[in-house]
């Protein structure tokens, strides 16, 4: 029997970013293994996170982050793909990119729509997407090596506004939803990364998602 292939693109908070130790967190903590050991052995979790990762921005400074260059051909390296797990947004709050939430949605539309249209024509419409809105940015951060980085008070704006725009889109093209926000929140450590505790709870209510919808069993 073949396993039902999930594939979950982000950046740092699907990689599993420690914001305690700034290494990797361990398989079976991150939210993708938690979600692989919650569903079993029929499905196949295929981790695609990227630290720095943007939805559609080149950031020279960072080198080859932009996520819309490379989800084509990482959908095409992945086939056969049941489902995408798609959870992008957060690294374009980033102070030297200075978006507004209706930039950020642009470029998710951006995104979705080359998803979608390759889906349509190259999948038969097979590949299910699951659009999962950020957490907020900065809210509970203080005195975080990341504040040069991101203007956490415009961040907490923004990330609030995010959900609402990331709705509209998955009803617009045809995605299930789930905002991240009201599930878990980025570590007081640094004010972005999830630590293990939350990368729990994301995962279950992935999970809880996948079997209400009938996705998954």
């Amino acid at each position: 029997m073949e396993k039902y292939r999930i594939l979950c693109f982000g950046d740092s908070l699907t990689w599993g970013y420690d914001p305690a130790k700034r290494t990797r967190l361990e398989e079976d903590v991150r939210w993708t293994g938690v979600l692989q050991n919650l569903l079993g052995e029929s499905y196949k979790i295929i981790e695609e996170g990227q630290n720095g990762r943007t939805i559609a921005t080149d950031d020279p400074a960072e080198g080859e982050k932009n996520g819309l260059n490379y989800i084509i051909p990482c959908i095409e390296s992945q086939n056969p793909l049941d489902l995408m797990i798609l959870m992008l947004g957060g690294n374009d709050l980033k102070r030297k990119f200075s978006y507004a939430s209706m930039d950020i949605a642009g470029e998710m539309q951006i995104f979705l729509e080359k998803v979608q249209a390759y889906n349509r024509f190259r999948m038969n419409d097979h590949m299910k997407i699951l659009l999962i809105s950020p957490p907020i940015i900065g809210e509970n951060a203080e005195n975080s090596w990341l504040a040069d980085c991101f203007d956490f008070e415009k961040c907490v704006k923004v990330s609030h506004e995010l959900a609402s725009w990331y709705k509209q889109l998955a009803d617009m093209y045809g995605c299930y939803f789930l905002d991240a926000a009201q599930i878990a929140k980025a570590s007081e450590i640094d004010g972005v990364h999830f630590d293990a505790e939350n990368h729990g709870k994301l995962a279950k209510a992935i999970y809880e998602l996948l079997v209400k919808e009938g996705i998954v069993k």
